[in-house]
């Protein structure tokens, strides 16, 4: 598999890939909650953040996004994971997100958190399994975090 930086050339398919994700978990798409998918780049790389792409091989059909946005809430926060439904369970998601730390660790940013829908369980185990822990959780959301300091959860 083959991440890569976001180009301008991605936007169709990583906007469609996300949203079949959404709409795959919820049962319908709301795009006006998604407007930061109009204009990835202008939303994510404009802006000092990280959005990655994968395919099988370059030039390939996009199998998986992620994004990381730096200097957020103390470090950096996984947003947009989304890996194609043939791919899921394949170590996909899991490269991504070793990907999306490498990059916050590149920045120097202490930890990285994530949160998602707390009946998601495949994404929470995925998180968990690359070393983050849980620290809040509500109604909707369970919100996790993984230090990037040497000796301190994961490391």
């Amino acid at each position: 598999m083959h991440i890569r930086p976001f180009e301008p050339r991605d936007q169709s398919a990583a906007r469609q890939l996300i949203l079949n994700g959404l709409g795959e978990h919820f049962g319908w798409i709301d795009e006006t909650r998604n407007p930061d998918l109009a204009d990835i780049a202008a939303h994510y790389l404009a802006r000092g953040h990280v959005f990655v792409v994968a395919e099988p091989h370059p030039g390939g059909e996009l199998t998986g996004t992620g994004a990381l946005l730096v200097g957020v809430e103390g470090g950096g926060r996984i947003v947009r994971m989304s890996v194609a439904p043939a791919l899921r369970r394949h170590g996909l998601g899991r490269e991504l997100v070793r990907h999306l730390i490498e990059a916050a660790r590149q920045r120097r940013l202490p930890r990285v958190i994530v949160e998602t829908n707390n009946d998601w369980y495949d994404p929470i185990r995925l998180y968990q399994r690359c070393g983050f822990s849980e620290y809040h959780r509500d109604e909707e959301s369970i919100y996790l975090s993984r230090s990037l300091i040497t000796g301190q959860d994961g490391d």
